[in-house]
């Protein structure tokens, strides 16, 4: 039977069921130890402690004093949080979808913390400068830097700090490469270049994506995909990847994302003068004992907007799947994709439906199956693959 014209769906596996029921506690008490963490620094006046003990050791030197306090918050949040991480660490390698060493783990941590630590130093930094020059209008200023900042991070991270925890080279399979790069040109971008995304040698999970802005535009395709699906196959998961430049996405995001930062600046605005003009908790705005405060209102922001934000987000792929199944010649290649991508990656296919609305960005593997079922069936029969 053609795939397209299948109507069935393989049942989630009790393995699936759990191992995803598992990540979303743990992705919810590590949020929980987050916030926690947060509001015990503020609540016992530990904050004031640790930026006192920064001005010390930073010689009351105040950009000196604000990097050590933003290491030292780091460093307590790392110390506080590590033993979630090494549970997920774990719980990857007792479903089989991890073939990394603990060594390798361990040194990956580091490098994530000491990436965060010099990205973390620069925007702490900038903040607080803007803040200490224009107290009265800081949040618009720092909202307009950080939109511009946030687009520069997309543009230079394939090329910066991709590589820092996975090795890429230019795809070898020229018959490939030639395919996907006039795939991409079918859709209206330029692509820089296809590269072996080596995600096998930590992880036995799949992908594919298409990274990078203007000169960084590149495809990155997982050795793990490579190795197991077709050519037509993968065509068929870079063709939704292409799709959300085709609907413009990436600039939409932008957008929105600008518009809830802004909204995040404008509250952190409220409550920092909140709890410096009516409680007195801190000094001034630009008493960096206040950091936790200003993340904690963008914790908590970001919660509340998560479901708006997924529903946004699905909305979008559904979209790039509807290009995917114009740009392929049959949507077999993306139904067989989606249920090996589903088993290899030990997805969900029929997440309930409040677990989709809270915690997926993706539509349910179902619904992208039967919608590719659905647009087969209604194209005129000569057209079907």
């Amino acid at each position: 039977m053609n795939l397209a014209e299948e109507k069935t769906l393989p049942n989630d596996s009790p393995e699936a069921r759990q191992y995803n029921r598992i990540r979303r506690w743990l992705s919810l008490a590590d949020m929980g130890v987050g916030v926690a963490f947060l509001v015990v620094l503020l609540v016992t006046g530990w904050t004031g402690a640790l930026r006192d003990l920064s001005l010390r050791m930073g010689f009351e030197v105040y950009s000196f004093a604000l990097a050590l306090y933003v290491a030292m918050l780091l460093l307590l949040s790392k110390i506080v949080g590590f033993a979630l991480d090494f549970y997920g660490f774990r719980l990857e390698h007792r479903y089989g979808l991890s073939n990394q060493r603990r060594r390798s783990w361990i040194w990956d941590q580091a490098k994530e913390w000491l990436v965060g630590l010099v990205l973390a130093t620069i925007i702490v930094e900038i903040l607080y400068f803007i803040i200490r020059q224009s107290p009265e209008h800081w949040w618009l200023i720092a909202w307009a830097v950080f939109t511009g900042l946030f687009v520069l991070f997309a543009q230079v991270a394939p090329v910066l700090l991709f590589p820092i925890f996975y090795k890429f080279e230019p795809l070898d399979n020229d018959d490939l490469k030639q395919r996907l790069t006039k795939l991409g040109e079918r859709a209206g971008t330029r692509v820089r270049g296809v590269y072996k995304w080596k995600l096998s040698e930590k992880s036995k999970k799949a992908n594919a994506a298409l990274t990078g802005l203007g000169a960084t535009r590149r495809i990155i395709l997982a050795d793990t995909l490579l190795d197991h699906y077709s050519p037509d196959e993968i065509e068929a998961v870079l063709a939704h990847e292409l799709g959300h430049h085709v609907h413009r996405h990436i600039v939409k995001s932008i957008v929105v994302q600008a518009g809830v930062t802004l909204i995040g600046f404008w509250a952190a605005n409220q409550v920092l003068h909140l709890a410096i003009d009516r409680h007195g908790v801190f000094d001034s705005l630009s008493d960096f004992a206040n950091l936790p405060l200003l993340v904690l209102v963008s914790t908590v922001l970001s919660v509340l907007l998560m479901p708006a934000l997924n529903a946004y987000s699905r909305f979008n792929e559904r979209q790039a799947d509807r290009y995917a199944f114009q740009s392929i010649s049959s949507v077999d290649p993306f139904i067989s994709s989606m249920n090996k991508l589903a088993s290899q990656n030990l997805s969900e296919r029929k997440p309930s439906k409040w677990v989709e609305w809270l915690f997926h960005s993706h539509p349910a593997i179902s619904k992208r199956v039967e919608a590719a079922q659905t647009w087969a069936r209604m194209q005129p029969a000569g057209q079907r693959g």
